[in-house]
């Protein structure tokens, strides 16, 4: 604005003065007193030049502000604006066309049904899991009191964990119950397992530590003695309700409790779930309604149906995050005064699936690298951290065993969340087709393809673009249709 003033010429009304200096200049140049005018600032001079036809209108090489060199160099929060408006407007039509076609289509049958929540079977298995965490802290108890050996302790957490996922898996079979009732049972069935887990591994390495400082080992100075404390049942049921995957004995905490804050997001979240189930509704039900199995259809109309359902299959998965990982974890969070309260990254500007994977889930993503990765690497590589510490003097030998042990460890780690998402989707829909299996161990193969692609082209956009493809376009709208017909068939199978 300051440059744009400096070539523009502002008008100023003349006061008094100026008019009597213009009247005496029109009398031979003198003052009202007869005195001369002063004469004209040189200075001035240059500066009207600015106002005149001869004066160049180009004096420099410029970009334009959409090329290459220069689009990031510049604000785009216009067309951010632009991008909204556009969204509302034909979200807003789409709306409208389908509430005129297919009126308004929310039902409860699908999602819950009175004879599962109502079955004692069902309701028993929601009750009982809390004993799970309680038998594991008697096992850790006896442990402390050398009343059992390691071994012994360490066979108990294993039917623990074991019995935490088979159990409710065998209540959904047996009893029928309904998609999201069971998907529900199941979620929650592998947050204990998970939460069991760090908490059997944790206890495990305090031990270990414990024998080592007494020896007086060098990195006994390094342990935190708040993180060395026995296990409590009050540090148990902590854990056990905090927004968190990996155990320890203290968490920081904050100073008190926001109420009006929870208030607040507890009615987004309703709102929320509630905008979820409408998109399910009436956009996703009546698309895949209309569809073929795409394995056995025709494959042109697999695709329209794909295309056609990756919008609000998106919708909802965004949706369902907002809700889950920013306001009902940051709930928990506050009610517990659970300090560390970063649930997620900036995912949405992952340049790799990668790195992907390891910004949009962090609870789950602390908990495979502390409980599955680094035990792998140091398992395959026991002097994995001497050579990384050394990496400058390492051999191209060092460097090999380090590669390989790394991608073992990254192999293992997709294997374990691919077996529990077809575990959490599978049980619910008493299917057991590994589409949700496949279509995680399919990203193994994404991760090293998108970082080539973005290494050959040095630009962090094309890793992007091919993850949200992938995402919002391939991945989820072909699991929806691949799970729906399998279940419309199973039940269409089972009324007969």
């Amino acid at each position: 604005m300051a440059q744009f003033n400096r070539f523009v010429p502002v008008y100023r009304p003349a006061s008094p003065r100026s008019a009597s200096a213009d009247a005496g200049d029109s009398s031979g140049g003198r003052r009202e007193n007869g005195g001369p005018l002063p004469p004209p600032n040189p200075q001035q001079q240059p500066e009207m030049l600015y106002f005149r036809a001869s004066a160049p209108a180009h004096r420099r090489v410029k970009e334009s502000p959409l090329s290459s060199d220069a689009i990031f160099r510049q604000s785009h929060a216009g067309l951010l604006n632009l991008c909204i408006v556009v969204l509302i407007a034909v979200n807003s039509r789409l709306i409208i066309e389908n509430l005129m076609k297919y009126g308004l289509l929310i039902r409860a049958g699908f999602w819950f049904s009175a004879r599962s929540l109502g079955d004692w079977p069902f309701l028993m298995c929601c009750l009982t899991l809390p004993i799970f965490p309680l038998v594991a802290l008697v096992a850790e108890k006896l442990i402390r009191r050398k009343l059992i050996g390691e071994h012994v302790v360490i066979l108990l957490h294993i039917i623990i964990t074991t019995s935490v996922i088979v159990y409710p898996a065998v209540v959904i079979l047996k009893c029928d119950s309904a998609v999201l009732s069971g998907f529900v049972l199941m979620f929650l069935a592998s947050i204990m397992w998970m939460k069991l887990v760090s908490y059997a591994h944790t206890n495990y390495d305090i031990r270990v530590l414990s024998k080592s400082t007494e020896k007086g080992a060098a990195y006994g100075n390094y342990v935190d003695p708040e993180n060395m404390k026995d296990p409590t049942i009050k540090s148990l049921l902590y854990f056990m309700l905090a927004p968190t995957l990996c155990y320890q004995p203290t968490y920081p905490r904050t100073t008190c409790i926001r109420k009006g804050w929870v208030i607040r997001q507890l009615v987004k979240c309703l709102i929320f779930t509630g905008l979820m189930g409408f998109i399910i509704e009436q956009y996703i039900n009546p698309i895949v309604k209309n569809s073929k199995h795409p394995l056995k259809g025709n494959f042109l109309n697999a695709i329209e149906r794909v295309l056609k359902l990756s919008v609000p299959t998106l919708y909802v998965w965004l949706c369902m995050f907002y809700c889950f990982f920013h306001l009902w974890l940051n709930i928990l969070a506050e009610l517990l005064r659970f300090g560390d309260r970063e649930f997620y990254k900036d995912w949405w500007n992952a340049k790799t699936v990668e790195e992907y994977w390891r910004m949009w889930n962090m609870p789950v993503h602390k908990w495979i690298i502390r409980h599955i990765y680094f035990p792998c690497i140091r398992k395959g590589c026991p002097g994995l951290a001497r050579v990384l510490a050394l990496n400058h003097h390492s051999s191209n030998e060092d460097n090999q065993t380090i590669d390989n042990t790394v991608g073992v460890a990254i192999l293992i780690s997709f294997l374990v969340s691919a077996v529990f998402h077809e575990i959490c989707v599978a049980v619910p829909c008493h299917i057991f087709k590994f589409w949700a299996f496949f279509r995680i161990m399919f990203q193994i193969p994404l991760v090293f393809l998108t970082r080539y692609l973005q290494d050959k082209f040095q630009n962090i956009m094309v890793g992007n673009m091919i993850f949200w493809f992938f995402f919002s376009i391939v991945g989820q709208p072909m699991c929806v249709l691949l799970y729906y017909h399998d279940v419309m068939n199973r039940q269409a199978q089972a009324s007969r």
